[in-house]
Parts: structure tokens; sequence; C-alpha cells
């Protein structure tokens, strides 16, 4: 079944996009002349133009691994203020923004479903951010560390840091080629000097050292252009990427060995490390360069796990990001990250848990769900939402009927991705929960797997080869086959789909074993309840040809009521005592009609619900 499968999968990614797209680029090449490509001068290549990858261990390593981000102890220890009773994680052990779990590898859907499927387009930002550039762009090199005396170093560097203050305009290339380089230079050697050397951290460098950082990188995001007839796709389209990464690289590099040095003083650092300092930072999340948020992400978690007392603030302010994208813009870059931050502060929380992070899971987390963009920072999202029910089972309730009240109505993609996260949450759901929750869960699974969209009804039927799932459904069937019954007993024979039906068997045949006396009751009372659905519909036929057949004789008995009205008025004065006994009986045949009129009428209001208005009221 998954070699079928497979060959599925392969087959559409292979026809679904790469013929078109290799057909537009042959297009493209015939239309476009060729031009004589300039040399490349020796500053030029020395400048480096293409960004380097972080080395950060957020960053270096590969798309499927988790980024790890471990926290250095704090050198000075002080009481912790109120509110800062959870622990720090060793590592954050969430997928990359960028990963992929399995699960998304049945996304993947054919070039008809392609089309169909809405996803939110966020219109492409300008080439890179607004920097405010120096009037004074003339540097100097300055001699290296090993070049000048040890008592000469420190001076040498702050005058490196007035250096990097320096901003460089990075959209023409050809401007300020060797100051940039200088400058580049200069940060390279203060990262190195601090990584190799301690007790170079004196208290006069925090305030430099924080003032370069905040010259460097903070700075307004461009907004989005509206331009929705070229639409960007985050999935298949690049991202534009910051032009200046060459120098922004490296600031951010250096600024995580300052912080992660045993020379940093926290309470030095509070000072210049403050609640606007934070503000700024979460500001840059909404930068489309992923780079440049993955060590962001980094950054802020430092921040989290060294200052005590900027933990509450932190919290608090990246859930007025999340409300703001939720009920305004719905848009924003930096989701993904941030819920990775969450989702290793969450893995540190203190037990009991506080009302704070309870209402942080319910007012936060569950509505975020309901985003349009939830495949972009989805796994992440799932992540925190299984390590809270990890800290408390008691919350499994609140948590599944949240989902349920978003659960997606023609989404399949994202309906996928609903049914890929209750599975993790069965994976630390108790037994005590699981009763809470099954009516309403399993009325949903049922809808599921009836489902059109064989994506859909296989992720949901997959749910069958979790052991875990099985044990805690043969320990309820008796609540749980007869709400499944009638979508399994209907797929098995009329969906569309071959690997529908032998995934139906496999678990009717699971159910049976089970127990079959209560298989076979649930059998007999669907045949009953169709049976009925039969009766009913013939019912209604049966009525819709009485009310037809009425209103055929209603049209051809009135003239000839019209006609004898007419004879009986002309000659009104020569009737007979026979006609005058003609009319009586006419007028006891009109009243029995009449009656029988009624009596279908009264039969008619009792189907009600399946007539149209117009003809009940005849």
């Amino acid at each position: 079944m998954k070699g079928f499968k497979n060959r599925v999968l392969s087959r559409t990614k292979s026809n679904g996009g790469d013929t078109s797209k290799s057909k537009k680029k042959e297009k493209e090449i015939e239309k476009k002349p060729e031009k004589p490509r300039p040399e490349r001068s020796a500053s030029n290549e020395s400048l480096g133009t293409e960004p380097a990858a972080p080395t950060t261990p957020a960053s270096s390593k590969s798309k499927t691994s988790a980024p790890q981000v471990v926290i250095s102890p704090a050198t000075n220890q002080t009481p912790p203020p109120p509110g800062s009773a959870e622990t720090m994680p060793s590592d954050m052990i969430t997928p990359r923004h960028a990963s992929k779990s399995p699960s998304f590898d049945r996304l993947s859907a054919t070039a008809k479903d392609i089309g169909t499927v809405e996803a939110v387009r966020s219109p492409r930002r300008q080439h890179s951010s607004r920097f405010h550039i120096s009037d004074n762009r003339e540097l100097e090199k300055l001699p290296s560390f090993h070049e000048v005396p040890t008592a000469n170093r420190q001076d040498l560097f702050v005058q490196k840091l007035d250096q990097c203050n320096v901003i460089f305009d990075f959209n023409d290339a050809s401007q300020d080629m060797k100051s940039k380089e200088v400058k580049r230079e200069a940060l390279h050697e203060l990262l190195d000097y601090v990584a190799n050397n301690r007790n170079v951290i004196t208290e006069p460098l925090y305030a430099k050292v924080i003032r370069m950082f905040s010259l460097n990188l903070f700075r307004p995001i461009p907004p989005p252009l509206v331009n929705y007839g070229d639409a960007f796709d985050p999935e298949e389209d690049e991202p534009v990427f910051e032009v200046a990464w060459p120098h922004l690289q490296v600031v951010y590099e250096f600024f995580l060995r300052f912080i992660e040095s045993p020379d940093f003083n926290t309470n030095i650092a509070k000072s210049f490390i403050d609640h606007q300092f934070v503000l700024s930072l979460l500001e840059l999340f909404d930068s489309e360069d992923p780079r440049e948020r993955d060590f962001l992400k980094t950054t802020l978690h430092r921040i989290y796990g060294k200052f005590l007392n900027l933990r509450s603030f932190i919290r608090r302010s990246i859930n007025n990001v999340f409300f703001q994208f939720i009920y305004e813009t719905e848009r924003f870059n930096g989701i993904a990250e941030l819920l990775e931050i969450l989702g290793s502060i969450i893995n540190g929380f203190a037990l009991p848990l506080k009302e704070e992070h309870k209402m942080f899971l319910t007012r936060v987390l569950i509505p975020l769900h309901k985003v349009r963009s939830l495949q972009t920072y989805h796994p992440q999202l799932a992540y925190c939402i299984v390590q809270f029910l990890e800290k408390d089972p008691s919350l499994t309730e609140e948590v599944v009927v949240g989902l349920l009240r978003y659960w997606p109505k023609v989404n399949s993609p994202k309906e996928v991705m609903f049914l890929n996260e209750i599975e993790d949450i069965f994976e630390v759901m108790e037994p005590s929960e699981f009763v809470k929750i099954q009516v309403p869960l399993f009325q949903q699974l049922s809808k599921s797997i009836s489902s059109q969209h064989f994506q859909v009804a296989e992720r949901a039927l997959y749910f069958w080869n979790n052991e875990y799932f099985c044990t805690l459904v043969s320990e309820n069937v008796n609540v749980i086959l007869p709400i499944m019954f009638a979508a399994l007993h209907e797929n098995a024979k009329s969906h569309w789909n071959r690997t529908i039906h032998g995934m139906v068997y496999n678990a009717m045949r699971m159910f049976m074993e089970i127990n079959p006396h209560l298989f076979d009751a649930c059998l007999a009372e669907y045949n009953i309840t169709q049976e009925e659905a039969e009766q009913r519909s013939a019912d209604r036929e049966n009525m819709w040809k009485k009310l037809e057949s009425m209103r055929m004789s209603d049209t051809t008995e009135t003239p000839q009521t019209n006609l004898e009205s007419n004879f009986s008025g002309q000659r009104s004065r020569e009737v007979s005592p026979q006609v005058s006994a003609d009319k009586q009986m006419h007028e006891s045949e009109s009243k029995e009609a009449q009656s029988a009129h009624e009596e279908v009428k009264v039969q008619v209001e009792g189907l009600a619900p399946a007539l149209p208005h117009h003809i009940v009221d005849q």
C-alpha cells in the first residue's frame, strides 16, 4: 500500500507542475536574447556578494533535524522575580519552520486539487529593508588585535565597534566597496576576539555593543506591496533575501557570542536590554529572510533564558503579536519561529500550570488554527499543544473541543493537518480523558472517513494503524462502533478509491473481532434504518403523485362548473323540481370533494419539511 502511495505521489509531483514550469522557462529563454555578461572585478569577488549560510547551531543543521538552542546559565544568580518560576530546558526540540513532518508528504495534491484549494497569498515585499545610511562612510582598516599590545586592545575594540556603526547601502553593489570590506573584516575580528578570549568584556563595552547591534539591525521592515496579480506563494517561490546580509549575519553572530560569553554580566546588561529592546527585536520577526528569522529566534531565546525579569514581558509581547495576526492582519512571517521559542518555554513551565498559561492555550494557541495560512506554522503549533497536554492531561477535553470548533469544512489539506494533530494528541491522551471526548471526536472522524477527498479519508483511516488508538477504541467499542458503523459500511462499497476500500475493510474486521455480537446488532439496525429511509422516500413520492393528480383534476373541473352556473342563471325562472334535485346532489358531491381535499392537506402537512411552502399552503 505504501509503495502504491509513493508511486502516486511521485507521479503527481512529476506531472503536476514540472511540465508546465519547464515549458514556461523554455518560452522565456526563447523570448529573451542573451546579453554579454560583464567581467567580475577582483573587488567584487573579495566582497562576496552571495550571502553565506548562518553558522549558529540553529541554522547549520539540515532541514530534517530540529534546531538545538542551548541556554547558557547566567554567572550572577539573582532572586527570581514574580512570574518566573518555570525552568528553561536545555535545548529546543521543536521542528524547524522549513522542515516538514512525514504527514506533510501526504498533502501532495494532484494538479486538479492544486487549482481548487484556496491558499493565502502574501504579497511580495520590497527588495530590501530601509536602512538609515550613514553620511560619512569612509573607513580605514585598523590593525588586528594580535598586532597591538594587550594594554591597547580595549581601545582598539572600541574603535572597531565605532567602525561597525557605519551603515552602508547594499542596493548599489558598486558603492563604498572598500569600506564595506573594512567593516566586514572588523566584525569578524570582534567575533573572534570575544569568542577566544576571557575577561575582555568590561562594563563600558555593554552600552557600545548594544548600540552597535541596534544601529545595524533595528530598522523598519517594508510593508507588503499589494499586487494580487503577481502574488507570492511561500511554498513555491523563494523569499526576498536581505542584500545587506553579509554584514547582518556577522552582527547576529557577534551579539550571540557576546551574551553567551562567561564574562557576560546580566545585572549590568539589564539597563540596556529592556522592554523597548525586546519590542524592537520582535518587530524584526516579520522579516521575509528566513536566515534572519532563524538568528532572531536564537537571540530572543537566549535573552529569555538569561533575563528573568523580562520573561513575563516577552510572553505578553509574543501574545500581542499573535492576537494581531489572528484577528487583524493574518500576515506575519515569523509565527513559526515564535512558536518554536514558545515550545521550549512551555517545556520548562513549572507544575501545576498557572492560570495565565492555561489562558494562553485557550485564547492564543487554539485560535491560531483558524488562520488560512496554517500550513506555514502547523508543526510548531502542534508541538506546543502536545507540550501543554503532557504537562496537564486534564486540558485534553478543552483542546479537542476547540479543534472541533475550528475544524475546516471545505479545505481538505487543512483537514489533513487537523487529523495529524489529533493523532499526536492521542499519543499523550489519558484513557479517562478519552471517554470525555469520544462521542464528538468520532462523529467528526466518521465525517472525515466519508469524505470524497481520498487523502482526508485515508488519513482518518490511518488511525487504525496506531496501537494505542486501537486499544482505546476496543475499551470503548460499545460507544464508538454505533457512531462509526454507517460511515464504514457505506464507504466499503461506494467510495471511488480502491485503497479506501481495503482500509475500511481492515477497520471493520477489527470491530468484528472485538465484539461480533455488537457488530451484528449494528448491521441489523443499519438495515432497518435503510428500509425506513426507503419507505419514507416512497411515501414522499406517492404524496407528490397525489398532489399532481389533484392539481390536474382541479384544472379540468373548473370550466365545467362555470358553464353550469351560467346555464342555471339563464334558466333560473324555469327550474324544474328535477333540476333542483340535481343541484342539491352536485352541492353534496362538492362538499365531499372539499372534505377529501382537507384530508389530503393534513397528510401533506406531515411531510412539510420535504415539500415547498406554496404547495403546503394550497
